[in-house]
C-alpha cells in the first residue's frame, strides 16, 4: 500500500538535493582575517608552505648526536644541544653531543642514541649497539617542503588546520566571509517564548532552533521574527530579507491551508524550483531563487522544520560559503531492537538511539512517538533511522541505516 502523501509531484529527496546544489552557486566575496579567528570559516585560496617542516634535521628524542665510527660503541662527548640551540663546530667520527628532543642536529652528526641505550663515565659516552645511520632523525622538509600546498580552497578550517597555519608562520588568512541568512517564522498561532500564552496559540520554536544551528556554522544572522498570517507582510520580509542577505529561511506557510501565503508570494517574487519533498517529517519545504539570495521554505511542524534544515538546507549553506566539496551526511548500520513503523512511499526519518551491546554491535531503537510535532523526541535523539521511500516496516533484529545527530 502506497503512502497516502506520495502524490504526483513529490520529489525524491535525494533528487532535491542534487537539484538544490547544482542550482547554488558560492558567495564570491573574500576577507583577510588572523588565523585565531578562522576556525570554522572557509580558505579563499590555496596554502602554500614557505618554509621546510622541520626547518632543520632535528632531533626525534632526548639521547646523543654521533658521528658514527665502525670502531667503537665507546664516543667522546664534545658538547651539548638543547631545543632552539645550535652546536658551533663540526662533530668528526668518535664524537657525539647531548641532544634534547628538538634540538638542531650537530654539523657532522649522522645518527641519534636514545639516552636509555647510554652509559656515561664523565665525557665516555658508551652505547649497547652500534649507531645507525639517520636514526632518530626527523629531516627538514620531512613534514611539509617548501611550496608544498597544505590546504586548499573551499577548505572549512578545523581547529588543528589553525595550529599548522601557525607552526608555518602564518598569522592571517584568506576566507570567504561569513554567509548572512535571514530567517523568519510565519503564523498567526505563534507566540514568542517569555510572553503569555494566549489561548489557541503556541509558542514559536523554529527559529531557536534554526538560528542555533546557524550560529554554530559562523553564519551571521538576520533574525526577523514572527510574522502574521498576512499576504503584505509575509511579502515586505521576504524583499527586506532578500535586500540583506544570501539566503532566507522561513518556516511556515508552505503547506496548502487558506492561510498560507508563503507560497503564493514566492511565486510572484521569485522563482520556485520545487515544493514537496517525498521526505517524512517534512514532506511540504519550498527551494527557489528570489532577486538576490536563495530561499528554502521549511514546514510549520517543528521535527519537520529541524530534519529538512538538517537533510536540504546544510548542504546548501556549505556549498554557498563556498566548500569545495559538500560531502554526504555519513551513515552507519545498526541493528533495530524493535519494529521500525513504515508504509512505502516517502524516505523516513524517524528519532531513535543508538548505542553499543557489549559485542560492539551497533544497536538503534525507534522512539514510539514518530509525530511531526514532537519536538521532545528529537531533542532525546541522538541518532536518525534513514528508512528509503520504498520500504515498508523493518522487523526487530534487522539492519537499517542510520546518521549521527
Amino acid at each position: 500500500m502506497n503512502d497516502v502523501c506520495n502524490a504526483p509531484g513529490l520529489l525524491p529527496i535525494e533528487t532535491a538535493i542534487q537539484n538544490i546544489l547544482s542550482s547554488i552557486n558560492a558567495i564570491s566575496h573574500n576577507e583577510t582575517i588572523s588565523i585565531m579567528q578562522s576556525v570554522g570559516r572557509v580558505l579563499a585560496n590555496d596554502v602554500k608552505s614557505n618554509i621546510n617542516v622541520p626547518a632543520h634535521n632535528n632531533s626525534a628524542m632526548d639521547g646523543y648526536a654521533v658521528c658514527i665510527s665502525d670502531k667503537s660503541l665507546t664516543y667522546t662527548q664534545v658538547g651539548s644541544v638543547f631545543a632552539g640551540q645550535t652546536f658551533e663546530g663540526t662533530l668528526t667520527p668518535g664524537q657525539c653531543v647531548r641532544i634534547m628532543t628538538g634540538a638542531a642536529i650537530a654539523p657532522g652528526a649522522n645518527g641519534v642514541v636514545m639516552q636509555e641505550n647510554a652509559s656515561v663515565n664523565g665525557d665516555q659516552i658508551t652505547f649497547t649497539a652500534q649507531p645507525a645511520v639517520d636514526e632518530n632523525i626527523r629531516f627538514a622538509g620531512e613534514d611539509i617542503a617548501i611550496n608544498d600546498v597544505i590546504l586548499n580552497a573551499g577548505d572549512k578550517l578545523k581547529a588543528v588546520d589553525v595550529g599548522l597555519l601557525a607552526s608555518l608562520g602564518i598569522a592571517d588568512i584568506n576566507v570567504t566571509r561569513k554567509l548572512k541568512v535571514a530567517v523568519f517564522s510565519t503564523g498567526d498561532e505563534l507566540i514568542e517564548p517569555g510572553q503569555p500564552l494566549k489561548k489557541g496559540a503556541i509558542y514559536e520554536s523554529n527559529r531557536a532552533v534554526i538560528i542555533s544551528a546557524l550560529q554554530q556554522q559562523n553564519v551571521d544572522v538576520l533574525d526577523l521574527g514572527i510574522i502574521s498570517d498576512d499576504k503584505a507582510l509575509i511579502t515586505q520580509a521576504f524583499l527586506s530579507a532578500d535586500e540583506k542577505a544570501d539566503a532566507v529561511i522561513s518556516s511556515g506557510g508552505v503547506s496548502v491551508g487558506e492561510a498560507d501565503f508563503t507560497k503564493e508570494v514566492l511565486n510572484e517574487i521569485g522563482n520556485i524550483h520545487f515544493w514537496k519533498i517525498a521526505m517524512k517529517p517534512g514532506k511540504p519545504f519550498a527551494f527557489g531563487k528570489l532577486p538576490n539570495s536563495y530561499f528554502f521554505g521549511l514546514p510549520g511542524n517543528p521535527v519537520s522544520a529541524a530534519v529538512t534544515f538538517n537533510q536540504l538546507v546544510e548542504p546548501a549553506l556549505q556549498k554557498l560559503s563556498g566548500l569545495g566539496q559538500v560531502a554526504p551526511k555519513m551513515r552507519f548500520n545498526a541493528i533495530t531492537t524493535s519494529v521500525v513503523k513504515k508504509r512505502p512511499g516517502r524516505a523516513d526519518f524517524q528519532r531513535a538511539t543508538a548505542s553499543t551491546n557489549e559485542q560492539g554491535d551497533l544497536l538503534v531503537t525507534p522512539f514510539n512517538k514518530q509525530g511531526s510535532g514532537v519536538l521532545s523526541s528529537l531533542s532525546r535523539a541522538n541518532y536518525l533511522i534513514v528508512v528509503p521511500a520504498q520500504s515498508g516496516s523493518i522487523a526487530k533484529g534487522e539492519t537499517v541505516s542510520i546518521e549521527f545527530l
